[in-house]
């Protein structure tokens, strides 16, 4: 179904240039909550009396230790970054880094997270704990109060089952030593500054990397209703460790959130304006199943009348892969192949989807785009979007048109954000 009007040399053109515009729009958006700034204005409302010991765990980790260690009034005593694969971008003075698995915690999640209890052992007020947390943080800052293999395993069956993020912390704070402010506690009775980046929609402090140093309002009867919802496979010790009730109140612990969702949504807006766009901010709590969000970001584009112009739409929030093949892929990725066969032939329109961390799923890429034109150039090569998403491959099908974002790590993550761009003329 070839785009109505125009010749083919016009429509490549039309093509190239939403393309040079939404990566630009979500390049800025990226930029304009990187956490450099925002941590220098937490960090002026911190007043330590005695040393300061960082600890940093979440995908924004590094970028967030370098700054606090470029803008705090006194150097600190000790500090520890943990963070995912590839995210360290050089050495900061005083501060060890480690690198560690993500979604999935590994050896090196542990090793990191038992430097950073050793670090906090024993300290007392005046000593501040400076602590920067990020999205991410609920795979790499664990101590798993099971075996390790069976926490793995119990990772993965939640992230194949297509459970929310909020289903997935519920569970993952009561099989761990310092999630669902078990972290706090260990600090006690030394002051905690909790600095979060906020990667969950509605910024709640419980379930950002599942709330080492927040109270945890979920209870045990929520975390077995998760189990039955899902048919989650738990051993007896793992049924056991949900039925232990988690902090609900800590008393040592200041928290600033200082990015979240909606600061990208309205960066992205922004920007549109800049390239003479009209933008709407449908949401900044998009959820459900990312091929279905796709299927409606398009159609919402297609309802644009015409003659009126430039207009872009704007989604952010998190939405989640229910796995039911074994390709290759993230949620953003899928959302754009989704939408590439809604857009089948749509003169001028395309979407663009992208994780704000940089990386999409378990792959080097940020995320995705597809125009009217992405149907059919698969197509021209064999591959079937429906097939595709069946089998959750879209990283190979985009990849094969052309349509995969990468950004490499950006050193923030404030969930994802998809624009969907058209002109109508």
């Amino acid at each position: 179904m070839p785009p109505e009007g125009g010749g083919k040399e016009e429509v490549n053109e039309m093509n190239e240039l939403l393309r040079r515009d939404a990566e630009a729009i979500v390049r800025a958006a990226i930029d304009a909550v990187r956490p450099d700034a925002a941590v220098r204005r937490a960090l002026a409302q911190i007043r330590a009396e005695d040393d300061i010991y960082l600890a940093a765990a979440g995908k924004a980790a590094w970028q967030m230790a370098a700054a606090a260690v470029r803008y705090l009034d006194k150097p600190i005593r000790r500090g520890i970054v943990l963070t995912k694969y590839g995210h360290v971008m050089g050495e900061l003075p005083g501060v060890v880094c480690y690198e560690a698995g993500h979604p999935v915690p590994d050896e090196n999640s542990f090793r990191g997270t038992q430097e950073i209890l050793n670090m906090a052992r024993g300290l007392a007020p005046p000593d501040t704990i400076l602590f920067l947390l990020s999205g991410g943080g609920s795979a790499l800052f664990e101590k798993p109060l099971i075996p390790p293999e069976e926490l793995r395993d119990i990772t993965g069956q939640l992230l194949a089952c297509g459970a929310d993020i909020v289903e997935m912390n519920t569970i993952r704070k009561r099989l761990s030593a310092v999630k669902g402010g078990r972290f706090a506690q260990w600090c006690a009775p030394a002051r905690v500054e909790a600095v979060i980046l906020s990667d969950i929609v509605g910024d709640p402090l419980d379930m950002i990397a599942s709330g080492p140093a927040a109270a945890d309002p979920s209870t045990c009867a929520q975390a077995r209703e998760i189990v039955e919802k899902y048919h989650l496979r738990l051993s007896a010790a793992a049924l056991e460790c949900l039925n232990r009730e988690t902090p609900k109140s800590v008393e040592n612990v200041h928290t600033q959130v200082i990015g979240s969702v909606r600061e990208l949504c309205r960066a992205a807006a922004a920007e549109c304006e800049e390239l003479g766009y009209r933008p709407q901010i449908l949401t900044d709590r998009l959820g459900g199943e990312a091929r279905e969000a796709g299927v409606m970001l398009a159609r919402k584009l297609k309802t644009v009348p015409p003659g009126t112009g430039k207009t872009a739409l704007i989604a952010g929030g998190e939405t989640v892969v229910h796995l039911t093949g074994s390709g290759l892929g993230g949620r953003n990725q899928e959302l754009a192949l989704a939408a590439a066969a809604e857009l089948r032939g749509v003169r001028n329109a395309a979407l663009i989807s992208v994780g704000s961390d940089g990386t999409d799923g378990p792959t080097d890429a940020a995320g995705g785009y597809a125009d009217g034109d992405t149907f059919d150039t698969l197509l021209g090569r064999g591959i079937h979007a429906a097939d595709v998403l069946r089998n959750n491959d879209a990283y190979h099908a985009l990849e094969a048109a052309g349509c995969l974002i990468k950004t490499g790590p950006t050193g923030t993550n404030v969930n994802d954000v998809a624009v969907a761009l058209i002109n109508q003329k």
